[in-house]
Formats: C-alpha cells, structure tokens, sequence
C-alpha cells in the first residue's frame, strides 16, 4: 500500500534521510520514534508528497510518487490524510471552514454534504457545536482533534500523524491515542505515526520503527521494542541520558 525504497534527501551538506526502507501494510498503525533531528518529519512529508527526495521510490498503491506527472501526484494526494504536529489550523476561518476546506478543494460535494460530513468528524472526535469557534478559542487538545478531523473528513485510504501528542498532558495524550486506535477501527485505514511518546507508541502501534541518523535500525512490535537488546532503541525508550546517542552527539560537538 505504502512502500518507500532506499530514499535519500539532503538539505545542503546535510543527509538527513540516508537510504531509508519501509512498507506499510493494510490496516496497520506503523509508528516511527526516534531523537530530534533524525528526520522523522521530512519524512512524513516525503511521503504525503510535500517534499520531494533526491533519489528513491516512494510507492502508494503502486504509483511512483517521485517519478509521476503532477496531476497523477494531486490525484494520490487526495488518498491521504495529514495531521500536522501543531495542528496548522487556519487562524481566520472558523472550525467549520477548517474542517471543511479539503472538502471544497478535493471532493464534489455539494454544501449540505459538507455540512453533514463536517458535522460528523467533529462528533468523531468529541467535539460538538464549536464550529462557530475560531482555533484561538480551543485548548491545545481541542485544536489536535480539529485537526485530526480535517484529516479524515475526505475520507482518505492513509492519515500521516505528525507528533498528534506533542505539548499535551498525559491525560489528553491517551484521548489522542485511544482516538487514533478507534478511526482506525471504524475506518479501516492504514496510518503512519511519528512520535516521541513512547506510551502513545506502545498502545497504538502494529509495528515500531526507529530512525537514527536517516536510517531505520529498527523494525518490530511493541513488546519486541520493549525487550530489545538495540542499544539504541534501549536509550531511546528508557530516556537515559547515557548512552550511544549523547555519545554519538558528543563525538559530533567535539568535531565542530
């Protein structure tokens, strides 16, 4: 459904993706953890097609994104959802214009469809009658959630969580996470997610994945990231500040 083959995106001298390799399977919740800087974001985005790598394949029901016509990439565009860390919702429109906006822009729907169809995202994810409120009005969780229901309201094949539970308190967190489980149980659609929350990765993930350094030296389940032996996955998971990463950076500062 997804497959990515051995991408590569440098940003001048930097090599942030370096051969990275991953395939998302039907239905699954695929979780991609690692440190800051590792360019787990980039990405995300070189997936959703927002950013284009150097070389690679990146394939999404067998279409070549990197090597397709424009209209062929909108067209694949159209099957995906994408949640954005901060939410990135527009500040001058309204929750129901939010929500709305890839309905008008990518579907034939007419306004009484909208309305019912924004209606019923906003009710997915425990949000209702705040469609006359403007994003600065809600709490930061709220405006997760409004996000998330933008994602899904053109009912796409794949929704691409970027960070869903950066800044929230433990509590919304777990909210975030049971509602990611629950959307993709009711609507049976594969996601991608990237975290650093590891108690949000162990209960929403089919698979977790650890990008280190653009590459993945990663690849199993939750109770296989518990009891890996993968030093690095080790201090990842646990928060150590001792270890192979902070030795790694160590090594990287004394360079500079």
């Amino acid at each position: 459904m997804i497959k990515v083959e051995n991408v590569h995106k440098w940003f001048g001298a930097k090599h942030v993706l370096n051969g990275v390799n991953l395939e998302v399977r039907a239905g699954e919740t695929l979780v991609i953890v690692g440190s800051s800087g590792t360019g787990k974001s980039i990405l995300l985005k070189t997936i959703a097609g927002l950013v284009k790598p150097d070389t690679g394949s990146i394939k999404i029901d067998d279409v070549d994104i990197i090597k397709c016509s424009a209209f062929t990439l909108h067209e694949v565009q159209k099957k995906i959802g994408y949640v954005f860390q901060e939410a990135a919702l527009f500040d001058s429109l309204d929750i129901f214009e939010n929500v709305a906006f890839g309905l008008k822009t990518l579907t034939s729907l007419n306004k009484n469809e909208i309305e019912q169809r924004v209606v019923k995202c906003l009710t997915m994810v425990g949000l209702e009658n705040i469609e006359h409120l403007k994003p600065s009005e809600l709490s930061c969780g709220m405006r997760k959630r409004v996000g998330i229901a933008r994602a899904v309201a053109y009912q796409p094949c794949y929704i691409l969580y970027d960070e869903p539970t950066t800044g929230l308190d433990p509590i919304m967190s777990d909210v975030i996470s049971d509602l990611i489980i629950n959307l993709r149980e009711h609507l049976q659609i594969a996601s991608i997610v990237v975290t650093h929350d590891m108690n949000s990765a162990y209960k929403i993930a089919d698979r977790i994945m650890m990008l280190y350094k653009g590459k993945m030296i990663f690849n199993g389940t939750s109770e296989e990231t518990r009891n890996t032996k993968n030093e690095y996955v080790r201090q990842f998971v646990e928060g150590s500040s001792r270890g192979p990463i902070i030795n790694d950076r160590a090594f990287e500062m004394k360079r500079i």
